[in-house]
């Protein structure tokens, strides 16, 4: 199979004025999950200005300055203590075996409930996995949106009822708190802050440094292949979602923004706000997904499955395909049939 090359992405503008680094602060606990614990300083830390000058400050800490325990067969050293937090802009919690206490009806810990009251009111607070429990425990998603990986979802949503409880996204954005689902969601989530605070360029570069998707919308099911954004009389999803389900027919951005209620102009202002692409390239990228999902898992033939996705021929989808992945529909099915 060809190697993808991505797409040239201009680097952000250059700047004379040095950026003030945002603090973002990891909580890490014994117990903690190496993968989710890395995430952040992996992420943020590669984000930087077109003087490539950071543009975060990654700190780590521990509830009490004190090595930690990890879930593998190691243990980690951190140089601060929770004290930290109340520097911080940005605080992530990862997901730890410890928390599986939590889950099953426990208190917060004392030293624990102690950390988190170091937090300053108006902090953005990142959960990954089933750090979100740790969040609910505190009060903190009363009366917000929140989700946690689906093994876990159902029995947040019976401890704490007053969470309301997104079982099927990879994210949430609750404003000052943001949760994810587990592992690779963290990813994710953390990709979507750096785009609300810097824009799609510094998004995009994190990205191609960390060869990672600068993009999956919060909206994803966790475990379903194709994207499903969640409805929102405040912007786009809900035309997003109505898009989805119509793949296969013209949709013209006459089509697309009349459903929205907005103007054209309007709706494309608002759509490459929150997605960082226009309607035509989000909607292509759908159609290709939609078609690698149908050569993967079924015996439709190419021209068919152009159909269905809504490219119309054969030849059409040959080209989006080979943009997208660098291979033919017939190459494609027999390197990724299941």
């Amino acid at each position: 199979m060809a190697l993808v090359t991505a797409p040239h992405v201009p680097e952000p503008a250059a700047s004379d004025a040095a950026p003030v680094p945002h603090r973002v602060a990891v909580l890490a606990v014994d117990g903690v999950i190496p993968f989710e614990l890395s995430l952040a300083s992996r992420l943020f830390g590669a984000a930087t200005d077109a003087a490539d000058r950071p543009l975060y400050d990654v700190v780590t800490c521990s509830l009490d300055g004190g090595p930690v325990r990890t879930a593998a067969d190691f243990a980690i050293t951190v140089p601060h203590d929770a004290r930290m937090l109340a520097t911080a802009g940005t605080v992530v919690i990862p997901a730890s075996e410890e928390f599986a206490e939590i889950v099953d009806g426990a208190a917060l810990s004392a030293p624990l409930a102690r950390a988190l009251e170091h937090i300053p009111a108006g902090t953005r607070i990142v959960s990954i996995c089933i750090a979100t429990y740790v969040l609910a425990a505190a009060g903190l998603l009363d009366g917000r949106p929140a989700t946690t990986h689906w093994r876990h979802a159902d029995r947040l949503g019976q401890l704490f009822p007053q969470v309301t409880v997104t079982p099927d996204v990879l994210y949430v954005d609750a404003g000052e708190v943001l949760t994810s689902a587990g592992a690779a969601s963290g990813i994710d989530l953390i990709m979507h802050l750096i785009r609300v605070d810097h824009g799609s360029a510094v998004a995009n570069l994190v990205a191609r440094r960390c060869v990672v998707p600068p993009q999956r919308e919060g909206g994803q099911a966790q475990y379903v292949e194709r994207p499903v954004p969640p409805a929102s009389d405040a912007g786009t999803a809900a035309t997003r979602a109505w898009a989805l389900d119509r793949l296969h027919e013209p949709l013209r951005l006459e089509d697309l923004a009349r459903h929205a209620g907005m103007s054209r102009r309007t709706f494309t202002r608002r759509f490459r706000a929150e997605v960082g692409q226009s309607p035509g390239q989000w909607i292509a990228r759908q159609r290709v997904d939609l078609a690698r999902e149908l050569l993967e898992s079924s015996d439709l033939s190419v021209a068919r499955i152009a159909e269905r996705a809504g490219f119309g021929t054969d030849v059409s989808l040959r080209q989006h395909l080979h943009a997208a992945v660098g291979v033919s529909p017939g190459a494609y099915r027999r390197t990724f049939r299941a």
